[in-house]
């Protein structure tokens, strides 16, 4: 055999060998994209200094048996506005702006959720107001978020009162703009929560002259699609439970959660430490007791005007992710 057909045959070889295993290769690569594609992807809905940052914290959000598609929100009303639309999977909100969207016939549960001080809801003014208690807010301009926490504490303390809820005038005002009136004196109260009411009271002298204690549940839950509960369940119950231990160890690490989530969301450490401090917020296991409170408070946010129609507060929760939880630990 000459050299020319020795090489010849080497060259043939050679590209038999080459075609094997770029066979071998893609079929591994075709594989692994399918494995891939199997991989279930949540797609959840945060608040900066939220519950992504709280997970990477606590150490909690490694090594994920599933895939978190974050995206971030200036406040619950567009999550549960993406959540109804499809564009969510998991998200959290205020108990009574859930509620106002489940009024509406959204396709949304609560599923888990966290507890804080009643206290930490609060009406303020500025220090120099003439308001000095409850009885003083007859007559005055009264900012808060429409259909949540705020509308619904500004009408409960005027009913404390003795009032009627239109003896004041309601201003439907975001966190934002609200904190702006009341500086510019433009609103006499502002109905909101923390960490709102820490920075107002810390950093512009603001004064409480009412809170929630006895008047709000003051329960924060996470909310899932009806479609992620039914196809993504486990990696919705995995997640409920991580944030749940996410939560317990914040409240044993309240100066290093303070500090990480000031550096993440530029907002002072100070105000931070002082709202987690006074919030003390809990994860809660959806039960009979849970419903039954919650109950009470839909009750009367019908009777207020917020919802529009008296709710069933059974069917708004799925008690099974936190009854399975709690039943794990």
């Amino acid at each position: 055999m000459n050299t020319i057909e020795s090489e010849a045959r080497v060259h043939r070889r050679l590209r038999i060998i080459g075609a094997t295993l770029f066979g071998a290769l893609l079929g591994f690569a075709l594989t692994a994209a399918a494995l891939a594609s199997d991989v279930v992807t949540l797609r959840v809905g945060d608040q900066k200094g939220g519950n992504r940052s709280l997970l990477e914290i606590a150490g909690l959000a490694q090594d994920l048996p599933y895939k978190i598609e974050w995206s971030e929100f200036p406040a619950a009303a567009p999550i549960l506005e993406a959540l109804n639309a499809g564009a969510l999977d998991v998200g959290y909100t205020g108990d009574l702006a859930f509620l106002t969207v489940d009024a509406a016939g959204a396709p949304i549960k609560a599923i888990g959720g966290t507890r804080a001080d009643a206290r930490t809801q609060a009406i303020l003014v500025r220090n120099d107001s003439p308001i000095k208690s409850i009885a003083d807010l007859k007559g005055k301009r009264l900012a808060g978020t429409r259909g949540g926490w705020g509308q619904f504490l500004i009408d409960a303390t005027l009913e404390k009162a003795g009032h009627k809820i239109d003896d004041a005038t309601f201003a439907p005002l975001g966190p934002v703009d609200a904190k702006i009136a009341l500086v510019a004196g433009s609103i006499d109260g502002w109905a909101v929560w923390e960490p709102y009411v820490s920075y107002a009271t810390i950093k512009d002298h603001a004064r409480i002259v009412a809170d929630g204690e006895g008047l709000t549940p003051t329960i924060t839950f996470i909310v899932a699609s009806d479609q992620a509960i039914a196809i993504k369940r486990a990696a919705v119950q995995d997640l409920v439970q991580r944030l749940n231990k996410a939560r317990l160890w914040s409240l044993d690490h309240l100066g290093e959660y303070a500090k990480a989530t000031a550096d993440l969301t530029k907002l002072p450490e100070d105000v931070l430490l002082s709202a987690y401090t006074a919030q003390r917020t809990s994860p809660i296991v959806i039960d009979a007791g849970i419903v039954k409170e919650v109950q009470e408070a839909s009750d009367r946010a019908t009777r207020y005007g917020i919802l529009s129609k008296t709710l069933d507060v059974s069917k708004a929760v799925d008690r099974s992710f936190t009854a399975a939880a709690a039943g794990s630990n």
